[in-house]
């Protein structure tokens, strides 16, 4: 067991997706490392999401790159660590033709290298488990993929912890932090430098710094549904999304899409709802989302929040949905204008927020970002998997 008092390289306060990235980063830089995070297990926004590690659609830029060196690094970790990838792809159903004018002006930008125009005949073919009769068409991504996050999360960690001695200090409160002593609840640990992922934990460590980004939370609603007995061999998405995520949102044949939900879907706008549909390898569809603000959102979640997502997965799958088998709402920190903020509270220090719901689909890259600016930039090579 290690001492104590051992000195590490680094520590990491967090241990979900954002927290467990950095330390991949650093062991890959032959770094030694410590995560300490007060609570048994993963518990957070890390295991109640999709697991889909989203490229397309993505904020265009920086994030998108983001998120495809992510997925990279996902497939690179992925076998060593035991994580299986459960599907590949993503499918956005254009139900209205002002959506697929989206998709169209979509893949003549730099982010639809790679992906195609679905026909109405073609998704009809190819996808029969969509109700497709009367679709304008789709967009065929290849590069998304998708990991059941509640299996990923943990063996991820224990992948770290085995094989590259990552030390884990779990139901650990971290009370003050002036490098290199960190206390906390069960005694002093001594880190060289330190990353804090707080998750949405707004309050704990270096609140005012928290503050001037203007983090608030987000509340979604999500559910897992029971075996509908077709297998979807990518995820899926509709126009709901289309109208959402800002790689699609942003472009300006997305204002025509907004204008028509507006009238026919307003409901499920105000909600913050759209739909993305994954399958886990037992057969179950985890389906989802919705999105509410506050500083402190309540537990509770709507029937009728619940009732919009489905009345959307009816319409792309036609029929009704087969019977909810869980119900749960997940919580991420979120800022307005601000996908991301890694800020500098002292010397040797950096606090990691990702404030848009994007942890699965950009950590990986964000992480490399951080720890080569915190310990000097390196090679290609030193990010190797061993």
């Amino acid at each position: 067991m290690t001492s104590r008092h051992q000195k590490f390289d680094l520590a990491i306060v967090g241990a979900g997706i954002v927290g467990l990235a950095h330390a991949l980063a650093a062991i890959r830089r032959g770094l030694s490392v410590v995560v300490i995070d007060r609570d048994a297990q993963a518990n957070g926004a890390s295991v109640r999401n999709f697991g889909f590690v989203t490229v397309s659609g993505q904020e265009r830029g920086q994030v998108w790159r983001r998120a495809m060196r992510s997925r990279d690094i996902w497939l690179e970790v992925a076998a060593p660590a035991g994580i299986e990838v459960i599907q590949r792809g993503l499918v956005v159903v254009a139900r209205r033709p002002e959506a697929r004018s989206v998709v169209e002006a979509f893949l003549q930008t730099e982010m639809g290298e790679g992906c195609l125009l679905l026909e109405p005949d073609a998704l009809r073919r190819d996808h029969p488990e969509l109700a497709g009769r009367n679709f304008a068409g789709g967009l065929w991504s290849p590069h998304d993929v998708r990991v059941e996050s509640r299996q990923a999360i943990p063996r991820l960690a224990a992948f770290l912890a085995e094989k590259h001695g990552v030390e884990f200090r779990r139901e650990t409160a971290v009370r003050s932090i002036e490098p290199p002593d960190i206390e906390t609840s069960r005694g002093p640990v001594f880190a060289d430098k330190v990353i804090v992922c707080p998750g949405d934990d707004l309050a704990t460590l270096y609140p005012d710094r928290i503050a001037q980004y203007g983090v608030t939370r987000c509340k979604l609603q999500m559910m897992r549904l029971a075996d509908p007995g077709f297998r979807l061999p990518a995820a899926v998405m509709s126009d709901l999304g289309l109208a959402r995520y800002s790689g699609y949102a942003a472009l300006p044949e997305a204002a025509a899409l907004r204008s028509r939900l507006e009238v026919e879907q307003g409901d499920a706008l105000d909600n913050g709802v759209h739909l993305i549909v994954v399958q886990s390898a037992d057969g179950t569809l985890v389906v989802g989302d919705s999105h509410h603000y506050a500083t402190t959102p309540d537990p509770f979640a709507s029937a009728r929040v619940d009732d919009l997502i489905l009345e959307e997965f009816s319409a792309v799958f036609g029929g009704p949905p087969p019977p909810v088998l869980e119900r749960w709402t997940g919580i991420y920190a979120s800022a307005t204008g601000q996908t991301m903020f890694a800020d500098a509270p002292r010397e040797g220090m950096r606090l990691v927020m990702i404030t848009s719901g994007t942890g699965a689909s950009t950590s990986f890259a964000i992480a490399e970002e951080v720890v080569d600016e915190l310990f000097g930039s390196t090679t290609a090579d030193a990010r190797k998997i061993a």
